[in-house]
């Protein structure tokens, strides 16, 4: 059920309602996460693509999101820094997939277990229905326990 309730709560959240993003699925274990983003006028650009932005937008909360899920209340989580490289124009809807393995979580903790800061980067793809590349985007987020954990 918290499952459930979570993605509804952030379906309704109003940047993400009004912008056409959607999350179409969060696995139990917050280890991955299906966003999408369908086309509306007014979430396309001159050239009837997407507007870059709401591209950004759909990639934004994610990896920090599912890494708050997963490590709980001990740790501070926070995005750092993203950059995007636009490749070809999305049309349509538009799917990203976020990620994370049990490697990737044990090195986190591993690197944050005496107090230190962390900066976990990954990696995601925006593609079209037709499974072509619209954009990649870098991520950054910082992870660190907090000092009563420490």
């Amino acid at each position: 059920m918290k499952i459930m309730f979570w993605r509804w709560l952030i379906n309704v959240w109003p940047p993400l309602l009004f912008a056409g993003i959607r999350v179409k699925h969060v696995a139990p274990d917050f280890k991955r996460i299906v966003i999408q983003l369908r086309s509306y006028k007014i979430n396309l650009n001159i050239m009837r693509s997407h507007f870059g932005g709401s591209l950004y937008a759909m990639t934004d909360p994610w990896y920090m999101a599912m890494l708050m899920q997963i490590l709980g209340p001990d740790y501070y989580v926070w995005d750092r820094r993203a950059e995007i490289d636009f490749i070809s124009p999305g049309y349509g809807t538009v799917t990203a997939v976020f990620t994370l393995d049990d490697a990737q979580i044990t090195a986190i903790r591993a690197a944050t277990e005496e107090g230190e800061k962390h900066l976990a980067e990954f990696k995601v793809q925006i593609r079209d229905q037709a499974d072509k590349l619209v954009a990649t985007v870098d991520k950054t987020v910082y992870v660190r326990k907090k000092p009563h954990k420490r």
